[in-house]
């Protein structure tokens, strides 16, 4: 099941909750004062610095320095 994030406009509270897909869409209680929530679209970022430019950059780009591609797998093939 999913982590969707949640606002409340009563208390002004952000939270998270486990809920299936087929309810992602719908209002969630609020575990504080138990009025209707909005879902909000949550933010996932995830960072490597790079050792070359020393900038950091969101994922890396699509073949990853294997060689593989879009389909690469992680590195577990041996190959870059």
């Amino acid at each position: 099941m999913p982590i969707y994030e949640y606002h409340c406009k009563s208390c002004k509270r952000r939270f998270e909750q486990l809920r299936p897909m087929e309810f992602s869409d719908r209002d969630a209680p609020c575990p504080s004062c138990s009025q209707p929530s909005k879902k909000v679209l949550s933010v996932f970022a995830a960072f490597r610095k790079d050792g070359q430019t020393g900038e950091s950059s969101a994922l890396p780009a699509a073949g990853g320095g294997c060689g593989g591609g879009a389909a690469c797998c992680g590195g577990s093939c041996g190959a870059g």
